[in-house]
Formats: structure tokens, sequence, C-alpha cells
């Protein structure tokens, strides 16, 4: 029945109700009406509107349920379906909703890939770049100094020294950021040893007492996934030192069947004050890359623990 006829079917049976109601009940309206038929009378209408009400809610709850669905979808959250079920209008709309959220799904899937590998590619060749032209340049002002240093009278050599401190503590920070846009040792010495890199670093410039645990076990990763559990890694850590107000972190990382776990854990203000924004949505973003779940959930305690998991892809 098409959900015309169901709805005219509800009204139909609501007013026959009524009208039998009518004709049989030995109820009668005088003139002028009296007190006791007037109630009787508005409670009739009340009774009927309420039913009335009633069936229509159950007739278009399928609706309802897709209204929610529309107005809560996150393509970021894949997987939200709602079952076919009411009329055939009805379920034929659901099947269409859900139809279009799987297309939604792989398209933004698809141009996430490819923005992400393109972010990928331009950290890659500005930390190139940062390294081969101002790194060397800022090297090669650095022996200028030292031999101007050298041969500088006294007054002046202090000076020279005290400039040449403040270029070597420039391009200390230049061949950190060059490690923070891509991080070299995680192609040379694996994830474990970047990891270990990232979070030593953290702890020197902002102060994170870190934890590690980390399973000696790993399989070899994919490099994509490695990539991705080490931005989500450094990600999280950014989170929990600019916006969560944390002291310790804990960082682990471990193995199961046909997963690995990387899990971010700090002791600041939790996550209801942590608002989704554009690097949460990153992680997760980053997690659909390579089919994994992000979950970010309050800390035993304070604090907020972040959890990626991601499939075991063997290196080929």
């Amino acid at each position: 029945m098409s959900l015309f006829w169901r709805i005219f079917a509800l009204n139909a049976v609501v007013l026959g109700l009524a009208t039998a109601l009518l004709l049989w009940a030995p109820v009668t309206v005088s003139v002028p009406v009296l007190l006791t038929e007037a109630v009787i009378l508005v409670a009739g209408l009340a009774v009927m509107l309420v039913a009335n009400a009633a069936l229509l809610r159950l007739g278009l709850a399928p609706l309802d349920r897709l209204t929610r669905l529309m107005t809560t979808v996150d393509l970021l959250r894949p997987g939200q379906r709602l079952p076919a079920a009411g009329g055939r209008e009805v379920a034929e709309l659901i099947r269409t909703f859900n139809a279009m959220l799987e297309r939604l799904e792989q398209e933004r899937a698809t141009s996430s890939a490819r923005a992400l590998l393109a972010q990928e590619a331009e950290r890659r060749r500005i930390a190139q770049e940062l390294h081969d032209e101002v790194g060397q340049t800022m090297t090669a002002i650095l022996l200028g100094l030292k031999r101007a240093a050298d041969d500088a009278p006294e007054p002046l050599r202090k000076d020279l020294h005290e400039v040449q401190e403040i270029t070597r503590e420039s391009l200390d920070e230049v061949r950190r950021l060059v490690r923070r846009l891509r991080p070299g040792v995680l192609d040379d010495l694996g994830l474990i040893s970047a990891l270990t890199s990232l979070t030593e670093d953290f702890a020197t410039h902002t102060g994170l007492r870190i934890t590690r645990r980390f399973d000696t076990d790993l399989p070899a990763l994919a490099p994509e996934t490695e990539l991705v559990l080490y931005r989500v890694a450094q990600e999280s850590l950014t989170n929990a030192a600019r916006h969560a107000d944390a002291a310790h972190v804990t960082v682990a990382l471990r193995h199961t069947d046909d997963s690995a776990e990387l899990t971010v854990t700090d002791d600041g203000r939790g996550v209801e004050a942590a608002r989704e924004g554009a690097g949460i949505r990153g992680m997760r973003e980053r997690a659909l890359l390579i089919g994994g779940g992000l979950e970010i959930a309050p800390a035993p305690g304070t604090g907020t623990r972040v959890q990626l998991t991601a499939p075991v892809s063997r290196k080929h």
C-alpha cells in the first residue's frame, strides 16, 4: 500500500469510528447545548485527534528515523544505515538514501586519499627544500661566522659568538621542522624508532612526561600504515600539549592477531574540553585511508584516550 493510501486509511478508520459512535450512541445534542453534552463532544474530539496522531506517527515512523539519520550522518564514521522498513515508497526512499551514503563514503574516501597523498608529497617537498636550501645556507653562515670570530678582535669576537649561537639554534629548529614534516627515521629505521624519536622530541620541547609501551614483535607494516600511525601519534601529542593541558602522556603500540593498535592516553582536561576540530577530523580521514578505525573517548579518571586500530597489511 502506498504512503498516500495508508494515511488515507488511517484517517478513514478514525473518522469511521467517530461516525459509528455518533450514530449508535444514545447521546443527543440540545439547543442550546448543555454543559454535559459539550464535555462529551469535546472529549470525543480529543480522543479522535489523539488516535489520529498516534496512527499517523506509527505510519510515518520510518520517515522520522530517516530524518534523524540525515541530520546526524557523518561520512567520517562510515557504516550508518537504516533497515528498509515501512511501506513501498518509504522502503524505496530508505534504500535510495543508503545507496547514496555508500556512494558518498566511497567518493569521500577516494578524495581524502588523494588529498592526504598530495599533502604528504608537499610536506616531503618542503622538508627537502628546507634541508637542502635553508639548512645548507645556515650551515655555511655558521662556518663563516666561526672563521670571522677566530680572526676578530676580542670585543667583536664575543658578539660574533652570540650571533653564532642564535644561528645554531635556528638551524636546530629548522632541522626539527624537517623531521616533523617528513620523518626520515620512519623510512630509515622503522615505526618504533620513529615513534621513539617523536616522543623524545615532544618531551624535550614541551615538558611532557611521556611513557612508551611498544610491543617488540610488530609485523612488517605497509608504508602507508606506518605513516598513518605516526601522524596520528603526532597529532595526539600535539593536542595533549596545546589543548588538553596535560602533564603526562602514555603512548602504546601493540599487535593483535589481525591489527596494530596505537593508543595515546593523556591526563589533561578530558574529551569534553576537546572539540572535533581539523586535527581530529584529519586523524579520522587518515584512519579511513588504511581501512582502520579511530576512537576518541575519556580516559580512566581524567584525560583523553585516542586509539587507532589499523589492519595489518604486510609489505610486498
